[in-house]
């Protein structure tokens, strides 16, 4: 039976319909990656190239978040987040008429990959900012751990089906993605929330309120920085068809359950934190959830058997809920909501670095000294960060409650 709190969550009409619409939308864009990665392997056989789709997508997203938090704070965040899923279900269906037409090259991937980095931009300050209006300051945390779980659960569903889909051919992972985008874009659109317009003028001082506000305090500048090296250097997702195929000796399907693994230990972790949310010592958890991903990254990075594998896939799934959640309450606790999709914007860049960026870092090393050089050297690293922000950020080390 579902605990009280959660019923309180689920009478809140506009945050189910958002989760619902995310999940849609996170299932598609996970079924995607896995079919992109695995045809652009396909066609190059090159570490480099799979690095490469990540680079092409952060570079745009790099640039284009700090205006596009700004826009978030303008405009109705949830038609925001509609229209850039929309776009997306756009280059899925182009990637539908290329397969037809047999003609999806390398390059096409890459510019593909430029517009989904620029949609995202727009998307992430937009959603982020939009959940804490749908919910009262008492159910947030809960509602923060809610959310992770549906996005696990489509990170889980995602890898799995789409590697599965693409059993009987990349044309229909890609189909499957246009259908499942343009629902989650219609459902977005029924979502019902007060607007708070920021009446700031547009100019590089407004634009840059979420960069100032997040360097002022502390502990949500060590928090997303925390974030943004440790994934950095832990992030091993780009490498994963290579594992598959050439350390693990699997297919697609085998893919598929690498990429959802993380998912599986996260969304139990949400589970946890739904029931149990934390309530003291909140840095040192933050922190020790961060050590144990570098741990596992590890582990997984000397592994040749697929069950050990999945197996510290999903511990560093677990340990990064328990970063994200807290980082994610934190902010959105400490966050004026004038100014949440600038904050936000901010937050998607370190996203953005963390994984697109690492993506990039993880395919470069692997092109010079191997995948397991990549990985492991990248868990280690992560491990020292972890160790390392409890003498350049004592006051989130040393927070003990949410608020």
């Amino acid at each position: 039976m579902p605990t009280p709190t959660l019923k309180n969550l689920l009478t809140h009409r506009s945050f189910v319909r958002f989760m619902g619409a995310r999940f849609l939308v996170i299932t598609a864009n996970q079924m995607l990656m896995v079919a992109v990665a695995w045809h652009m392997y396909d066609l190059t056989g090159s570490a480099w190239d799979l690095g490469l789709v990540g680079l092409f997508q952060f570079v745009p997203a790099l640039v284009l978040t700090l205006p596009a938090g700004h826009v978030a704070d303008r405009v109705h965040r949830g038609r925001l987040f509609a229209a850039c899923v929309a776009i997306q279900a756009t280059v899925s269906t182009v990637l539908v008429w290329a397969t037809l037409g047999e003609f999806v090259s390398r390059d096409l991937i890459l510019a593909l990959s430029v517009v989904l980095g620029s949609t995202r931009a727009f998307q992430m300050p937009a959603q982020q900012a939009l959940t804490p209006t749908l919910l009262p300051t008492h159910l947030l945390q809960r509602g923060v751990a809610l959310s992770s779980s549906t996005l696990q659960a489509g990170i889980i569903g995602g890898p799995a089906l789409g590697g599965l889909l693409y059993a009987h051919g990349a044309l229909t992972v890609y189909a499957a993605c246009v259908a499942m985008m343009l629902l989650s874009s219609a459902l977005t659109l029924t979502v019902r929330y007060v607007h708070h317009a920021t009446q700031e003028a547009v100019s590089w001082t407004s634009a840059m309120a979420g960069v100032t506000f997040v360097w002022r305090n502390k502990i949500l500048l060590g928090a997303t920085s925390l974030d943004l090296f440790a994934v950095l250097l832990g992030g091993a997702t780009a490498l994963l068809p290579i594992y598959a195929r050439d350390i693990l000796h699997t297919g697609p399907e085998g893919l598929g359950l690498l990429r959802a693994a993380p998912a599986v230990g996260a969304l139990l972790m949400s589970f946890a934190m739904l029931r149990w949310p934390l309530r003291r010592h909140v840095g040192y958890s933050l922190l020790g959830s961060v050590a144990v991903f570098g741990v596992a990254t590890v582990v997984f990075g000397l592994s040749d058997h697929f069950g050990l594998s999945l197996l510290a896939l999903a511990v560093t799934g677990a340990a990064d809920n328990i970063s994200v959640v807290t980082r994610l309450t934190l902010m959105q606790l400490q966050t004026p909501d004038e100014i949440r999709g600038r904050v936000a914007a901010v937050n998607s860049i370190f996203i953005g670095a963390s994984n697109q960026l690492g993506e990039f870092e993880s395919g470069a090393v692997a092109a010079l000294w191997g995948p397991v050089v990549s990985v492991v050297s990248g868990g280690v690293g992560t491990v020292l960060v972890a160790a390392s922000w409890i003498k350049l950020f004592p006051t989130l080390a040393r927070r003990d409650r949410m608020q």
